[in-house]
């Protein structure tokens, strides 16, 4: 079904103006709304119109005028201008001002005017479904919905995953496989103020150590024997959002450095080039192990260490959540539920004795 319409005609030839009335009102879904001044137009714009439509040479204020007052008023409804005259400078001078559209009148023009008008339909439609999904996303990544619980281990990290939403610091994240690391940083970056920014997900240990740097950094063709091609890295790819490095106590010593210096500069050279890209990332890193045990053993430079430390995140395991076991278990089989339509299920006295044991 189409969106409706609410359309504003403002033409002072009430000849041409019952043209394009008739002819948008085609569309019996719509309601349009037939003004003879810029004026009356002005006065009614409480009725919120999806469109505007203004004579270019009206006797109370030219179009230009009009279209000024209405942009500075009204900035996110769509104004087209309609004019006798033909000059492209006039065109692109009213473009330049906020018109959404520029036609010239002729035998033509109602039937340009509902084709402008449709596509200003779609677009709407468009960004109305865009902007369902967002928040369908901004839902899914809840943080009461990707970490179920009611104990006071849960309750702290909720408290420090707000904290570290609302503040551009690195974050570093540790916990058992298992416990959710990546859908916590991803959870962090959606409810952050780089959520329409990529998320980039790079997992250190499953990439070998002589392809991480091209990874990372990205590469120039003929850097080595098999870059054929230019690559973009990791770092590039997640520029101006949020870039996840999982299993960050893994990496090699070598890695660790190249990956300071692009800490401290925020600027990377790619392999093999000699340009200086700008960088506006957020790191959150993910490790199982303890990066300050992995500093004392010399296994993890401390530089480093203290560089992406920012705002800590330790993320018990279920064994240590003893109070949330049951919470979860009901809250699955609810899941289970809702998902293949079955009838609401309860957990048997026994099942919960065990669970709790």
């Amino acid at each position: 079904m189409e969106q409706p319409f609410t359309i504003f005609i403002v033409e002072d030839d009430p000849w041409y103006g019952q043209l394009l009335h008739y002819h948008l009102s085609l569309n019996p879904d719509d309601t349009v709304q037939l003004w003879a001044s810029g004026q009356e137009c002005l006065d009614n714009m409480h009725l919120r119109p999806d469109v505007v439509t203004i004579d270019f040479s009206l006797p109370d204020i030219s179009g230009d005028k009009l279209l000024a007052r209405l942009r500075l008023r009204w900035p996110e409804v769509p104004v087209i201008v309609i004019s006798a005259q033909s000059k492209i400078t006039t065109a692109v001078q009213l473009l330049k001002a906020g018109a959404t559209d520029y036609l010239v009148k002729d035998d033509n023009t109602k039937d340009l005017l509902w084709n402008a008008i449709q596509k200003l339909r779609e677009t709407n439609s468009l960004r109305e479904q865009v902007k369902r999904l967002e928040d369908q996303l901004q839902n899914k990544y809840d943080f009461n919905k990707i970490m179920k619980g009611h104990s006071a281990a849960i309750a702290g990290i909720f408290g420090l995953m707000e904290k570290a939403a609302q503040t551009p610091v690195n974050v570093s994240i540790t916990g058992e496989t298992g416990t959710g690391k990546e859908l916590v940083a991803k959870a962090i970056h959606m409810k952050s103020g780089r959520h329409k920014k990529p998320f980039v997900a790079v997992n250190m240990a499953a990439i070998p150590t002589e392809l991480l740097e091209s990874e990372l950094f990205g590469h120039e063709k003929g850097a080595f024997t098999s870059a054929v091609a230019r690559k973009i890295g990791k770092f590039e790819e997640a520029n101006g959002g949020t870039l996840f490095l999982d299993e960050i106590g893994d990496l090699h010593p070598a890695i660790q450095s190249k990956l300071l210096r692009v800490l401290q500069e925020r600027e990377l050279q790619r392999v093999g080039g000699n340009e200086h890209i700008k960088l506006d990332v957020r790191l959150i890193t993910a490790t199982h192990k303890s990066l300050a045990e992995e500093v004392k053993n010399n296994n993890f430079r401390e530089d480093l260490y203290y560089r992406i430390i920012g705002l800590p995140l330790l993320l018990p395991p279920l064994r240590e959540r003893g109070s949330d076991v049951l919470f979860l278990a009901k809250h699955f089989v609810d899941e289970f539920c809702r998902e293949y339509q079955k009838p609401p299920l309860a957990l048997a006295p026994a099942t919960q004795e065990k669970l709790q044991a």
